[in-house]
């Protein structure tokens, strides 16, 4: 056994790298232009949504008031005449990224916590690399991208956004499983 605080720089360098990967991905490639599409009249669109003043969270159209009523004839008739659309709604104003990338290295530094937590009961101190890069890698694999198909079959995202998000999570894993194969305690 390994405790985990011993293996807090390989949490902390691990998520560093993440990040530094993570925005080169998504701010030095196309790989995720694709990912939103834009509405063709965006115009109408906002007209039509901004009366309603709608305070941040997730829509629904048409929108059952229950599971009986997702049944119910008329909301089928809905459902099949459409639109049918998800839709987040953000606070408007001053767009900033800061708490989103502060937001997502924490997170990083929670799934590199967990892969350094079932590794640490896993494996001893002076583990071989390998080892430690596969229990490591298995875990932030799964932090990172295993519940990304959710959105796709429930919500309908497309599944082209979803496998590369996927694919970002094997990169992120595999960043991981490095660092900790590295800075493991010998």
């Amino acid at each position: 056994m390994t405790p985990v605080l011993s293996l807090l720089i390989p949490i902390v360098v691990s998520a560093v790298f993440v990040f530094i990967a993570s925005s080169i991905i998504h701010m030095a490639t196309p790989w995720h232009a694709g990912d939103l599409k834009k509405f063709p009249n965006e115009d109408a669109v906002r007209n039509a949504l901004k009366p309603l003043n709608l305070p941040p969270g997730d829509y629904g159209v048409p929108k059952p008031a229950s599971m009986k009523d997702m049944g119910s004839p008329e909301f089928q008739q809905k459902f099949k005449e459409g639109p049918v659309a998800f839709i987040t709604m953000r606070p408007a104003g001053h767009m900033s990224m800061t708490g989103s990338l502060v937001q997502w290295f924490l997170y990083s530094i929670v799934v590199s916590t967990f892969a350094a937590y079932v590794a640490g009961i896993s494996l001893v101190t002076g583990a071989e690399y390998l080892k430690v890069f596969q229990i490591t890698g298995a875990v932030a694999f799964t932090g990172y991208a295993l519940a990304l198909p959710q959105f796709s079959i429930w919500w309908g995202r497309s599944w082209a956004t979803t496998l590369r998000s996927m694919i970002d999570g094997l990169l992120y894993g595999l960043l991981t499983a490095g660092t900790f194969g590295w800075l493991w305690p010998r």
